[in-house]
C-alpha cells in the first residue's frame, strides 16, 4: 500500500471512530483518533496477518481505544457484514475493550499496563516455536507509569525479543490530566535505550515516517518507536483536550467533526 493509501486508510479509520461512537453514544474518542495513524501503518505495513497460526500478532494494550482497532478490522473486510455497527450493543464481541473471542483480536486488553508483558510472552513463544511471526504492540504513554511495563522491557532485552515492535502513542496526556502532571516520563527514548532497546523517535501522524521506522529492526534486540501523537487528531476541538477522554458526541459535534476530517486529513 501506498503511502497516499495509507493516509486515506488512517482517514477512514477516524471518520468510522466518530460514526460509531456518535451511533452508540460511546465516549473514548480522542484516544482513538490518536492511535489511527498507528494502527494503519502496522496493519496496511509488514504486519502479516493471513498466515494462519503463523500470522503475527498484534496487542492493542491501550484498549479503550479498541474502536480504531474495530475500525481498521472493518475496512479491511475482517468483521462480519454489519458487526461494526454493533459496537456496544448488548450481545455484541464489539465492546469498549477488545474480546479475543472477536476474529482478528488475539489477546483480551484494557487493564493497562498488561499489553508489553503479553505481547513479550507472545514475541518468547514464537521464538520457542522457531516461528517467523512477530508481534507488535501498541500502548498509551500512560502505560509507563505502570512498573509492569518495565518488568516487560527490561524481559524483553533480556530475552533478545527481537521479533518485538513497540509503538508507544506518546500523546502527552491520560484519563485525568496531562502526563507530565501525573508522573513526567522525561525522554522515554533514552530510557527505552538504556534498558537495551533498538529505539526510534517518529512523528506519530506521518504514514511515510512510521513506515520508515516500522521496516528498521535490529538483531538481538526488541525495537521501540516512540510515535509523538496529537490526542484527538483530525478534529481541532478535541485534540489535547482531556474531556474527550470520555465526552460522547451530540448530532452537532459529529457532523462537525466528520466535516472537519473531509478537509484536514488529506488524502
Amino acid at each position: 500500500m501506498s503511502s497516499g493509501e495509507r493516509k486515506r486508510y488512517a482517514n477512514a479509520i477516524r471518520r468510522t471512530i466518530i460514526e460509531q461512537s456518535h451511533r452508540a453514544n460511546v465516549g473514548h474518542i480522542g484516544s482513538a483518533l490518536s492511535i489511527a495513524d498507528l494502527v494503519a501503518a502496522v496493519m496496511e505495513g509488514p504486519a502479516q496477518l493471513d498466515r494462519g497460526a503463523e500470522r503475527d500478532r498484534i496487542v492493542l494494550s491501550k484498549g479503550h481505544a479498541a474502536l480504531a482497532l474495530y475500525a481498521a478490522l472493518h475496512l479491511q473486510n475482517r468483521l462480519e457484514d454489519g458487526a461494526i455497527d454493533t459496537y456496544c450493543d448488548d450481545g455484541t464481541l464489539l465492546g469498549v475493550h477488545p474480546e479475543h473471542d472477536l476474529d482478528g483480536v488475539d489477546f483480551c486488553t484494557g487493564s493497562l499496563g498488561q499489553g508489553l508483558s503479553l505481547g513479550t510472552g507472545a514475541a518468547l513463544a514464537a521464538k520457542r516455536q522457531r516461528s517467523k511471526r512477530r508481534v507488535y504492540v501498541i500502548m498509551s504513554d500512560a502505560e509507563l507509569n505502570e512498573g509492569s511495563t518495565w518488568e516487560a522491557v527490561m524481559f524483553a532485552a533480556q530475552h533478545r525479543l527481537d521479533n518485538l515492535t513497540l509503538l508507544i502513542d506518546l500523546n502527552g496526556q491520560q484519563a485525568l490530566g496531562y502526563t507530565r502532571e501525573v508522573i513526567d516520563l522525561g525522554a522515554v527514548e533514552d530510557k527505552l535505550s538504556a534498558f537495551g532497546w533498538a529505539t526510534q523517535v517518529a512523528p506519530g501522524h506521518d504514514q511515510d515516517a512510521l513506515a520508515a521506522a516500522l521496516e528498521t529492526t535490529e538483531m538481538g534486540r526488541p525495537q521501540a518507536i516512540v510515535a509523538k501523537t496529537t490526542f484527538g487528531y483530525g478534529v481541532s476541538f478535541m485534540e489535547s483536550q482531556i474531556k474527550w477522554h470520555y465526552l460522547p458526541l451530540d448530532d452537532e459535534t459529529c457532523a462537525a467533526a466528520l466535516a472537519e476530517l473531509d478537509t484536514r486529513v488529506t488524502a
